[in-house]
This record gives C-alpha cells, structure tokens and sequence, in this order.
C-alpha cells in the first residue's frame, strides 16, 4: 500500500501534524510559559506530552487564542472555562452561544456602569480644576 498525498489527508491527519511547543506559542502570543502552564493547571488547555515535552494541537493553539482574548474582554477565568467547556459538551453551540451572549451582557453593563463612573468623576475633576485655576488668578 502506497502512502497517502498530501492533499488526501484528512483534516484530522493534518491537526495531528501541526503541533507547537510551548515556547512557540508562548513567542507567538507574547505572553510567559508560565502563563501558558497556569492556564493548563486550570484545566483550560490539554497538552499531549511526549517524552517530558507538552506538544501543544491547532485544538490547543485555538483555545489559547480564546483564553486570551477573554482575558483582555475582562472576562473570568471561571467564565472562560464554562465557555471552553460548553464548546465540547454541546454539538450544536446553542447553550455555548447563549452563555457568550449572556456574559457579554452582563460585561457590557458593567463596562457601561464604570464608564459613567469615570464620566462623572472626570467632571467633577474639571469642575475642581476649574475652581482651583480660578482661585490662582484671583490671588495673582
């Protein structure tokens, strides 16, 4: 039997030749090995070892990509991993998409209540500043 092409492989043979080490992934998404092992610790990322090496999937690389850009959204780790977790429970992503719509709601309230928390603090900052400027030229 002949080896199979390339171009015949299937989508599952080519994931399984792609693989990363960590300080590859690390590199790419500029963020510490640590980071990537304390995410692993937490159950967020499954790496496969070989020997004492983690090789690190696409699977993996995917996931890292949504760990972090959670973690710049403001969202919790406990909140990132529900969402992982959803990804591999539900085939249809319905309960998946319907947490994410549901926590970027709650993101987006809280976000909306710091911004007016911050709109109101930088008034009454330029209304201090104001008062201040003026008692410095009255003086002058």
């Amino acid at each position: 039997m002949s080896e199979p092409r390339v171009n015949e492989l299937s989508t599952v043979d080519a994931e399984k030749t792609e693989l990363f080490a960590i300080a590859d992934l690390a590199k790419e998404f500029g963020i510490s090995t640590r980071a990537i092992r304390f995410y692993e610790a937490k159950g967020l990322l499954q790496p496969e070892r070989v020997g004492g090496t983690r090789v690190f999937r696409r699977r993996d690389r995917a996931r890292l990509i949504l760990i972090l850009r959670g973690k710049r959204l403001g969202f919790s780790l406990r909140d990132i991993s529900e969402y992982l977790s959803l990804y591999d429970a539900d085939g249809s992503r319905t309960a998946q998409h319907t947490l994410l719509v549901e926590k970027v709601d709650e993101r987006l309230a809280l976000l909306r209540r710091q911004l007016d928390d911050l709109k109101t603090t930088i008034d009454e900052l330029l209304e201090i500043r104001s008062l201040a400027d003026e008692r410095l030229h009255s003086q002058g």
